[in-house]
């Protein structure tokens, strides 16, 4: 066994080998790093420039929403597997905003609901439009910063929001 840490979010996955992705953040296998190599983003010292500052609330804010609308929908899945995928894609959802008040200092503000379809081919269809809406945003937001570790929090972030379109294509197929 060995520990491996995600260097987006911090978090350790214990293990015989290195996971393709980080269960937690979602963030892909090139962010995790042998346990005594890592140095999480979040545990970084970040002067964090208005721009990033604006930009991160922002995804703060989208990153919430997304949470909530994917609990929503998993409690309208028709199958077991979907319920399922959709609460994993909100636990990723919630652990970028986690990752946004870390960088911020900040406390993780109220969340609401968020309404959804009661059919699967709807929700399938409007995560696609989150996740796209979402990865064009952090390429943008990427470009953006001038702090090499926000620079690469969004490109961490629009990898995984374009994975997370790959597997939900894979159902409306």
């Amino acid at each position: 066994m060995q520990t491996f840490i995600c260097e987006i979010c911090g978090d350790a996955y214990i293990g015989e080998a290195k996971p393709h992705n980080c269960p937690f953040c979602g963030a892909r296998m090139s962010f995790i790093k042998d346990g005594n190599e890592a140095n999480p983003i979040v545990n970084q010292q970040v002067e964090v420039s208005e721009v990033s500052r604006k930009n991160l609330l922002e995804t703060l804010d989208l990153e919430i929403k997304a949470n909530a609308i994917y609990l929503c929908m998993a409690n309208q899945a028709s199958t077991y597997e979907i319920k399922a995928m959709y609460k994993r894609l909100a636990k990723i959802e919630l652990e970028h905003a986690v990752i946004v008040t870390k960088i911020l200092k900040i406390e993780m503000p109220a969340s609401g609901e968020e309404a959804c379809s009661t059919e699967d081919v709807e929700n399938f269809k409007k995560t696609l439009e989150l996740e796209d809406h979402a990865q064009k945003l952090y390429v943008d937001f990427a470009k953006q910063a001038i702090e090499q570790p926000i620079k690469i929090f969004f490109t961490a972030l629009t990898q995984v929001e374009g994975d997370h379109g790959i597997l939900i294509e894979k159902y409306l197929k």
